[in-house]
């Protein structure tokens, strides 16, 4: 393999308003041609996600000028899209399908004077839903709020533990000029945070973000003699659970990136002590707990530990989320975790790059707990130095 991404595009993020998604995605499409150094003519595929608010489809390709495409897509793995089309457009490069593809993401969700938290909210059904509607499930973080409770059952993890997540994940925000919340946070201050569904507090959930942001996807030999350094694509996977939603599934305790982390990581060559840098999806402090447990950075059960110990954070042990994740910087699905990826694996981090950015992995959750994907970059050519 020698894809590489050569080219990062990120709007403006958060309340940002007046602008429709596929307004924010063919600026992050011309955002990322530039920082590689090319032109939209030298284009040749366009893999667009849209995110709730509707849009960008295909026709963004048309509103770019974008002409005799050799690869043109919608990709919608929800918050693991992003590492489903940088494989996609790895496969495209490096079969000679297309010479410079272009991953994009955009959503425009949030509106003046209408609260972030209706963005995403469920919508109650007839039959089944109806029975969950009416036990209280009637929003995403009630499903992810079950998730961590039944965690919390199993292994012991705390509501302390969880805080020390978005409190470590805080501290990296601080040196993130993007991020939407840089001021500092104490493990009391998430503590007192009001409850939204228990076991989660209002800090333990993920910003809503307007914004886009894209990625430009090419061969090893193309990107050589572009703008910016290389980052080498080593490898991909993909794992989709499928669970049952009832008494003795996994549910809660178990996630695709067992599966996801265990394929990029073979494919990669690397075991879970080689990875220098985590990038992990962080829709609730939760998720991250149990991402991390999952693709073997520590036993299972043992999350709320890792976190609480401060290894998660700057200077510790095992840096995840460096420019704040989705909890403090912006929310744009698994793009989020990707362009900080990028960033860091470029060295571009200023104040937050981490010393040694050899090996970063990323990770894309979709759906609850229903889709995963990861991806394993790095600034060095595999198997070389």
């Amino acid at each position: 393999m020698s894809a590489v991404i050569a080219g990062l595009g990120l709007t403006d993020v958060g309340k940002v308003y007046g602008r429709r998604a596929s307004d924010f995605a063919a600026e992050a499409v011309r955002l990322a041609v530039t920082d590689a150094g090319l032109t939209l003519g030298d284009v040749d595929g366009l893999l667009v996600s849209s995110g709730k608010s509707g849009g960008p489809d295909l026709t963004l390709a048309e509103a770019l000028g974008l002409s005799d495409l050799a690869l043109l897509e919608q990709v919608n793995a929800f918050g693991a899209t992003a590492g489903a089309m940088v494989a996609a457009a790895a496969h495209a490069v490096d079969s000679g399908q297309a010479r410079h593809v272009v991953c994009v993401f955009a959503d425009a969700p949030l509106r003046p004077g209408v609260r972030a938290a209706g963005a995403y909210k469920r919508r109650a059904a007839n039959g089944y839903g109806g029975h969950l509607a009416a036990s209280g499930i009637t929003s995403t973080t009630a499903y992810y709020a079950l998730a961590a409770q039944r965690h919390m059952q199993t292994y012991g993890t705390t509501s302390e533990q969880l805080g020390a997540v978005a409190v470590a994940q805080r501290a990296w925000a601080a040196d993130n000029p993007v991020a939407q919340f840089r001021e500092p946070l104490t493990l009391d201050e998430h503590q007192a945070s009001r409850w939204i569904v228990d076991p989660l507090h209002l800090l333990d959930c993920c910003l809503v973000s307007n914004g886009g942001a894209a990625v430009l996807v090419t061969t090893a030999d193309r990107a050589a003699g572009l703008a910016q350094p290389p980052v080498h694509i080593w490898g991909w996977g993909q794992g989709h659970p499928g669970y049952s939603w009832e008494r003795g599934s996994d549910f809660g305790q178990t996630t695709g990136a067992v599966q996801s982390g265990k394929a990029a990581m073979a494919m990669a060559g690397i075991a879970p002590r080689d990875v220098t840098v985590r990038q992990i999806y962080d829709c609730y402090t939760y998720t991250v707990l149990v991402t991390l447990e999952d693709y073997g950075f520590c036993g299972k059960g043992e999350g709320g530990e890792v976190a609480a110990s401060g290894a998660l954070g700057p200077g510790g042990a095992l840096p995840t989320n460096t420019g704040g994740g989705q909890l403090s910087s912006y929310y744009l699905w698994g793009m989020t975790p990707l362009v900080e990826a990028v960033i860091q694996a470029r060295g571009q981090g200023g104040a937050r790059q981490v010393e040694n950015n050899d090996v970063v992995l990323v990770s894309g959750n979709g759906g609850i707990l229903q889709h995963h994907s990861t991806l394993v970059l790095s600034p060095n050519a595999k198997g070389g130095n």
